[in-house]
């Protein structure tokens, strides 16, 4: 196993703290207070709670970083600092219907070298508080889960694959557009499965639980970590045309490297009709 940086003992600890106070809200789910942020995007007391213990907690260990995040925005820190980028709950309507399926998602973004401009991610925390799975990577270190090695699936058929994906919702993504690849994709691979958490997706499909995902109208919170813990389990993560970047939101497509080639022409092919 790859000793433990400092960096990555701050992550898991704030996440770890949140994720306590998550599963005790997640037992006592009918008494929550809940109030909507717009159609079907929903807000508790529990993700603002999870999200100011977060932020305590990593603006204490840096008190000169700047921050990202779901509910706050964007929060600066000194000139040339790194960020966090943090989700207090991803899966709020999971854990608001008491489906034991979410998550807490924690990434450092470094800035350009001799830029205001933000770069690459360099290190990454998924934690799941129900299942206590700690998921993380740092850049050029490898992907864990606790203290064992990621690496993503070595399918090579879409027969054989079982792909995830993020379905259109209430005022939320592209239908006319996700329904051309699920078309595409669904009578080519071994089944399709949509749990409404995309940075566990992307820790699944590390893992090897998945073989392959596609979701688009993300944000980076939504992705940051989980695309760092994906490529440095040996995973492929681009836009829909191939483009790769640090974080991927807007669009993701990713897999293994035979599966992300194939599901990319595929997927290609749709949109073009």
């Amino acid at each position: 196993m790859a000793a433990i940086s400092g960096i990555i003992r701050v992550m898991e600890k704030a996440a770890r703290k949140a994720g306590g106070r998550l599963r005790r809200d997640f037992g006592e789910i009918e008494h929550l207070q809940v109030s909507r942020k717009g159609p079907a995007d929903f807000v508790s007391k529990a993700d603002m709670r999870s999200e100011r213990t977060l932020y305590d907690e990593l603006l204490a260990a840096r008190p000169d970083w700047g921050f990202e995040m779901e509910e706050a925005g964007t929060i600066e820190g000194a000139e040339g600092m790194p960020r966090w980028i943090v989700d207090p709950l991803d899966g709020t309507s999971n854990f608001l219907h008491g489906i034991p399926h979410f998550a807490i998602s924690i990434a450092v973004q470094e800035r350009k070298l001799g830029s205001d401009d933000w770069g690459d991610v360099t290190a990454a925390v998924v934690y799941n508080p129900v299942t206590d799975e700690t998921f993380w990577a740092e850049k050029t270190r490898g992907a864990w889960l606790q203290d064992a090695r990621l690496r993503v699936s070595s399918r090579r058929n879409l027969s054989d694959a079982l792909i995830a994906t993020g379905i259109p919702f209430n005022g939320h993504g592209d239908f006319a557009e996700w329904s051309k690849i699920f078309a595409a994709v669904g009578p080519n691979v071994a089944g399709i499965r949509r749990y409404g958490a995309a940075s566990l997706d992307l820790a699944w499909l590390a893992a090897g639980r998945f073989d392959g995902f596609w979701e688009s109208g993300l944000n980076d919170w939504d992705t940051a970590a989980g695309c760092l813990i994906l490529r440095e389990a040996g995973g492929f993560v681009s836009d829909y045309r191939g483009r790769s970047q640090p974080i991927h939101s807007k669009q993701v497509l990713a897999a293994n490297d035979a599966l992300h080639s194939k599901l990319h022409k595929m997927l290609v092919n749709a949109l073009k009709a």
